[in-house]
């Protein structure tokens, strides 16, 4: 099922648009450390594509006319600096400035029903470290 919205006497699917601050990548993997925030964010935009929600993501350091050409996302950083980014825009509207929402958020923001993201664990705890070639003594010395 897709989501659409009913305007003006016709039936349109939703539209997220997510203008990010300057990254190297959206996803939070790259770079010397991974941001878990970013790559969270990314699996739940996603789920929210499987959803029938149409996503539309931009990064300030690689699409800047993206931002330049949205009037709302033009007038926000003009007024407010990159500090408000990321903002997201739904149909257009502003609908979320300066963080990354978490997955129950957008659903609500895009009217689809919850469900949890997957839940990572580690299945089982860290082995020691074996040193190969340690001193000690050895077979009947």
């Amino acid at each position: 099922m897709r989501v659409r919205e009913y305007i003006g006497g016709r039936n349109t699917m939703l539209k997220l648009q997510v203008f990010d601050p300057a990254t190297c990548c959206s996803t939070g993997v790259c770079g010397p450390s991974v941001d878990p925030a970013l790559a969270r964010f990314a699996a739940d935009l996603e789920w929210l594509k499987s959803k029938g929600v149409e996503v539309e993501r931009y990064n300030l350091a690689q699409e800047v006319a993206a931002f330049t050409s949205n009037p709302v996302v033009k007038q926000t950083l003009n007024s407010k600096g990159s500090k408000c980014l990321p903002l997201l825009l739904l149909d257009g509207a502003l609908v979320l400035e300066g963080a990354y929402p978490a997955r129950e958020e957008l659903a609500k923001l895009a009217h689809v029903e919850f469900e949890p993201g997957p839940v990572i664990t580690q299945s089982k705890a860290p082995q020691p470290f074996v040193t190969i070639g340690a001193p000690g003594k050895s077979g009947g010395n």
